[in-house]
Formats: C-alpha cells, structure tokens, sequence
C-alpha cells in the first residue's frame, strides 16, 4: 500500500442504497495523488453515485471516504465546508444555474463559501474562463445563450475557481462532437497540470479512458471489478474490464433490456 502522502483518495468498505435499491457494495479503492484517475462501467454500475459520495453530496450508508488523509464522510457542516473547498465539481449535465451570468456561476463558490467580493470574483472568473479558452466577453452572458461545448467549458471553469487540490469531473465530455471533445480532453490535461490537481472522472469513452488517463477504475453492479495502471488494462485479463474497454458484445456484462429481469 502506498503511503498517505501517494493518496489522495481513500475509500473503504462504502455501502449506498435508495430505499431497496443496493447501488454501491462495499467500495474499496485508492485515488493516487497528483494523477489523473477515470471511473468506468456500464450504465448503471454506481459511478456518480460514489463521486455524489465523495463530493458529500449523498451520506453513505457505511463505511469510509479520506480525502488527504482526512475523514468526508459524516463531517459536520462546518468541517463538511472546509474540506470541500479544495474540491472542485464538474456535473454531468453542468448544473449551471440558469439565472446567474456565467461569471456568476463560475464563481458562486469563490463569494458564497470563501466571502470574496463581487468584484474580485468578477475578475478570478474571467481568469478562469481563459483558462478554457472562452473571451472575457462570455462572462455576462446566460447559460442558455451558450453551445453545449461552452456550456461545458463553463463548468470546467467552475470547478478550478479557488484552484482546487482535487478535480471530480461526471461526464465532462457526455454529448460532443469528437473536435470537441479532443478540444476539452486537452483543456482537463492543461488545467490540472497547471494547477496541480488530482484528477478523479467518469466517462464512457473508453480510447479517452485509455488515452488520457493514468489509473483506473471499473465498476459493475456496484462494485469495483478492477483498479490499476491504464497501462496495465490488456495484461490484466479481467474480463469485464477487456469487455467494457473493446466493446464486445461477449462476455460477463449482460446488457439488461426493457421488460425483462
């Protein structure tokens, strides 16, 4: 096992279910730091509920969620604050507020946690958003008046506003053209490493999986399957992971249709 210092994330024995639905099963894994890390797994599998989990936005059931060395899970409000605010979140669909200028949204963390003033937020805003290449004319636009790719960008810019230690990206290129989507794989590689963030991400693009990421993790029917180098994937002849990673239609992962058990 690595040292304290090697991890970043540590979780153990985490259990989570909604009401008779079991969806995570006794979670055990280790984000290292300083790396980028990807989640992978069929539809289904509990990959945003544990980074939900990680985040402190859902209470496990039981279990542990370390984060440098210090407990997540069950903190009370005010310890809950703190720890959070070296975390930066990026949600599958954005999340943006609809009603807040995007420069309000990238820095909602910065004035309604850390207190700074509007005008200086106004500025780190701007800064962030050049960091994903969008001009500081997008700033006082509405979320609705971006393209889903902009819409995107904001959110990544979000999440680094306060040059978080910690990056949870759900999905963060779900729903893009491929120009696109190579465009912020390359932003997510340069803002981390400009930051020095450790990178923690669901995706289910597996030559993006493969390609832009050091470790990773597979989940399936709630449980982690597989956790390793992304260069160690073919050697490890996991077969859920082989199946998930080159598509085939063979092998443990039973797609489950409409109208059946």
């Amino acid at each position: 096992m690595a040292g304290n210092a090697d991890i970043k994330i540590r979780i153990a024995g985490l259990c989570k279910q909604f009401g008779v639905k079991q969806v995570l099963r006794d979670i055990n894994l280790e984000v290292p730091a300083g790396r980028k890390s990807v989640l992978i797994g069929p539809a289904a599998s509990g990959k945003t509920v544990l980074m939900k989990c990680v985040a402190g936005i859902y209470q496990t059931d039981s279990g542990s969620i370390e984060i440098d060395d210090e407990t997540v899970t069950n903190a009370g409000d005010s310890s809950h604050i703190r720890l959070m605010q070296s975390v930066g979140v990026l949600f599958q669909y954005g999340g943006l507020f609809d009603s807040l200028s995007v420069w309000e949204n990238v820095s909602f963390k910065l004035i309604y946690n850390f207190g700074i003033d509007r005008t200086e937020a106004r500025r780190v805003a701007i800064e962030k958003l050049a960091m994903v290449n969008l001009p500081a004319g997008t700033a006082d636009l509405l979320p609705a008046q971006l393209s889903g790719g902009m819409q995107k960008r904001v959110g990544i810019a979000r999440a680094l506003a306060g040059d978080p230690s910690l990056l949870l990206l759900d999905e963060p290129t779900a729903g893009l053209d491929p120009i696109t989507t190579a465009a912020i794989n390359k932003l997510i590689n340069h803002c981390s490493d400009k930051i020095g963030a450790t990178v923690l991400s669901i995706t289910s693009d597996m030559a993006a999986a493969r390609r832009e990421y050091d470790h990773l993790f597979m989940l399936h029917e709630g449980a982690v399957v597989w956790g390793g180098a992304t260069s160690e994937i073919e050697a490890s002849n996991n077969p859920h992971v082989l199946q998930l990673v080159h598509g085939s239609r063979e092998g443990p992962i039973k797609m489950r249709l409409l109208g059946r058990d």
